[in-house]
């Protein structure tokens, strides 16, 4: 009896282990995936807006920053005169303004009083002079706003919230203009690419549901859907070689290997304790939902 109780255990189990196996079989074989998949990000370039001295860095490589926090810091002495020129121009101009109204307003009421006491000439010149003040003060105040700007650019802020990267600036560093000085990974952007084979896409839709596995958590699957399919990828062949004559690849007819198109896979919520970081190694799986449904009815036939 004991014999025949272990025979009926062992069978389910290899019964079991048998049909665990099959339906792994049946979803790597039916379902589209790949090894070859990688985290990516949004990375913001942060470059300065104005060139000068870097005085003051207030993170430190790979720490966190939150949108709106400062990030470093160009000495603002230039900047700082620079507006209170522009503000002493403002002031002029609109001193001359008054005075050249003094003078027209003048002109008129003489005008007015006396017709032939100051000829129309005169007058047309006061006025453009004092329509030329009122553009000029125009002119000053936009300088000012400029000049502005450029002080309140000397403090560089978070545009997102993420990590500081690739930090190699110091107090008195030389930053320049529409230079970047360091990198930001938005981590409010991150997703994965799933490089499949061409003949898989065939089975692979947008809005499908997904599977990704990181190499760094492989006990911590993740759901996740189908966002786009790549239209294009860089031809091997074709750049310019020797004459400028075209550098094509020998083809070896009896190996012909698939290209590998990048579909675009958006993440849900992340499981607790797992952290992306730009350029993880994952593995995908697409659930294919029409061959998953074909299988289910087959069975219930």
């Amino acid at each position: 009896m004991k014999k025949l109780l272990v025979v009926l255990i062992n069978v389910v189990i290899i019964g079991a282990a048998l049909y665990w196996g099959y339906e792994k079989y049946q979803a790597y074989f039916e379902n589209p995936w790949t090894r070859n998949g990688q985290v990516r990000a949004n990375i913001v370039k942060v470059a300065p807006r104005v060139s000068g001295p870097v005085v003051n860095v207030a993170v430190v490589d790979n720490q966190f920053v939150r949108k709106g926090e400062l990030l470093f810091e160009i000495d603002p002495t230039t900047f700082e005169v620079a507006l209170a020129q522009a503000e002493s121009s403002l002031e002029r101009a609109r001193i001359s303004a008054r005075g050249k109204k003094i003078e027209y307003d003048r002109l008129k009421d003489i005008q007015r009083r006396d017709r032939g006491a100051v000829s129309s000439k005169d007058l047309t010149r006061r006025q453009i002079a004092y329509e030329e003040s009122l553009v000029q003060i125009k002119i000053s105040e936009q300088k000012r706003l400029s000049a502005m700007l450029n002080l309140s650019f000397t403090k560089v802020y978070a545009t997102v919230d993420g990590y500081v990267s690739n930090l190699d600036i110091r107090a008195g560093t030389q930053a320049v203009a529409n230079q970047p000085l360091l990198a930001l990974v938005d981590v409010n952007s991150f997703w994965v690419f799933g490089y499949f084979r061409e003949n898989q896409l065939a089975n692979i839709a947008i809005g499908d549901t997904a599977k990704v596995t990181l190499m760094a958590y492989p006990d911590q699957p993740i759901d996740a859907v189908v966002d786009s399919l790549g239209w294009g990828i860089a031809p091997q062949d074709g750049s310019v070689g020797y004459n400028l004559l075209p550098n094509v690849n020998p083809v070896f007819q009896w190996i012909r290997l698939a290209q590998r198109i990048p579909v675009k896979i958006t993440l849900s919520p992340l499981p607790e304790g797992v952290n992306l970081r730009f350029g993880m190694t994952a593995s995908i799986m697409v659930l294919d939902e029409k061959a998953e449904q074909a299988r289910e009815s087959g069975e219930g036939r």
